[in-house]
């Protein structure tokens, strides 16, 4: 039988530093359970939990879960934490984190679930900007951390939840979505998955979960989406860049690569959108925006407003700082799909050469992904690869960043093996100029790296 929320007063959270398990975290204390936590160390996150009154320790203690009727957990805390080892020998029932968050969507009237394997963060939080521009007073949980939100959830009153719906483990089966957003579905997270296949079914499964009387918002440009939509038995709002429901036409960027367009909705005009954040990928994302504020009852001005006044949350393009004139960007994308609409959003900012530094997260992705048929870094100059971040890993020998460098060579002819960011922190002293531009790009430790290169 399942651990329950609501039989729970006081809950303990191992791993609530992290940007998922903190806001569930916060929104379980709003809802008046007692809540405390632990973590390895502090994060951009604990700060705002212990102004929230919720007691984080540091460290892991078996003590540190003694007074818990649940303990909550994220999926990096292994079962030989001493503390679900202490949960486990004293009878205390556990919660892995993904089904703690489908728990609690099952509180709210409504919910807003955006699945994807590209865009979620961003689409999730543009919502919560629209969430505040139209005072829908929804509570919101996004996977990174906005500056709106001063983390990563917003404490609503009213019975709206929107979330973001991961496909990793098929942890978005737990949700209870009203209204489910898909995005994309791509050859991500193969190490769990194996194959497109299981990928689709997955995806397949989640829209099941939307009720007869539910919404489903559908990407037409994404092939896999397209081949999902006949077997839905759901009303169906589709968008997309030039078809849809929902689509974009005349788009235009100035000159930091902004989009704005004309949003048309089932043939009629509706309104000029601009965006302050680049990229075409960036206007498919306010495409889905706009849909399901439609549904929640948004105006169009109000929207619009949230639209220009949206920035992109922590390391979504973001500029991390200059030195000798070269900026320097840092965008999260890992998947070759994410890299390639990155470096095309990098093309219409002004720049002389484009630097792609890209780290791969994982040996998985790196053999499937990155070693064959390797198109995403054409827009680059040059790109520069340092080790592969093991992640979730153990490096079995199998494949090497040398590989990855070997596959962009064949397609584009582009590309260096580094080694570490030392090296590549050098050589972007020797080879950069002034008006050039640098991207980092990836999921691990990238993001702690790339200071080295200012």
């Amino acid at each position: 039988m399942t651990a329950s929320l609501d039989e729970a007063k006081r809950i303990h959270c191992i791993g609530i530093g992290g940007c998922s398990m903190s806001g569930i975290a916060r929104i379980l204390k709003a809802q008046g359970h007692e809540v405390t936590g632990s973590d390895r160390g502090t994060t951009q996150f604990t700060d705002r939990l212990e102004r929230d009154g919720i007691k984080v320790y540091y460290g892991h203690k078996a003590e540190q879960a003694k007074d818990a009727d649940l303990i909550v957990y994220s999926a990096a805390i292994k079962p030989d934490n001493v503390e679900r080892v202490y949960a486990r020998e004293h009878g205390i029932p556990e919660l892995e984190r993904s089904v703690a968050l489908g728990q609690l969507s099952a509180r709210f009237h409504e919910v807003v679930a955006v699945a994807g394997c590209h865009g979620k963060t961003t689409i999730t939080s543009m919502l919560a900007f629209v969430n505040e521009i139209a005072d829908l007073d929804a509570t919101v949980h996004v996977g990174g951390f906005m500056d709106l939100l001063g983390g990563g959830v917003r404490l609503g009153k009213s019975d709206l939840f929107i979330t973001e719906a991961c496909e990793y483990v098929e942890s978005f089966l737990t949700l209870k979505p009203t209204i489910a957003i898909i995005n994309n579905i791509d050859n991500d997270h193969l190490d769990y998955f194996g194959d497109m296949d299981h990928i689709v079914a997955a995806f397949r499964k989640f829209l099941a979960l939307v009720p007869e009387d539910g919404h489903v918002l559908a990407c037409t440009d994404d092939a896999y989406v397209r081949g999902l939509l006949p077997e839905i038995r759901r009303p169906v709002v589709t968008y997309g860049l030039s078809e849809g429901d929902v689509h974009a036409d005349a788009i235009e960027y100035d000159a930091l690569g902004h989009p704005s367009f004309d949003l048309y909705d089932h043939g009629e005009k509706i309104g000029r959108v601009t965006l302050r954040v680049p990229g075409r990928h960036n206007v498919i994302n306010a495409l889905a925006v706009y849909a399901a504020s439609k549904l929640c009852g948004v105006s169009f001005g109000d929207y619009a407003e949230a639209m220009e006044r949206f920035r992109n949350t922590s390391r979504r393009f973001e500029l991390l700082g200059e030195k000798n004139g070269v900026r320097i960007f840092h965008d999260y994308g890992h998947h070759p799909n994410e890299i390639r609409e990155t470096l095309a959003a990098a093309t219409h900012v002004p720049h002389g050469r484009i630097f792609c530094v890209f780290q791969c997260n994982s040996y998985t992705r790196a053999r499937t992904l990155f070693c064959e048929n390797v198109t995403c870094f054409r827009d680059a100059d040059e790109v520069l690869v340092p080790d592969i971040y093991p992640g979730r890993e153990v490096d079995t020998g199998v494949v090497h960043a040398r590989d990855m460098v070997d596959g962009i060579n064949r397609e584009s002819h582009n590309a260096k093996y580094l080694g570490t960011f030392e090296n590549i922190a050098a050589y972007l002293d020797e080879h950069a100029k002034a008006g050039d531009i640098v991207i980092t790009v990836g999921s691990g430790d990238v993001y702690r790296q790339s200071q080295k290169l200012l």
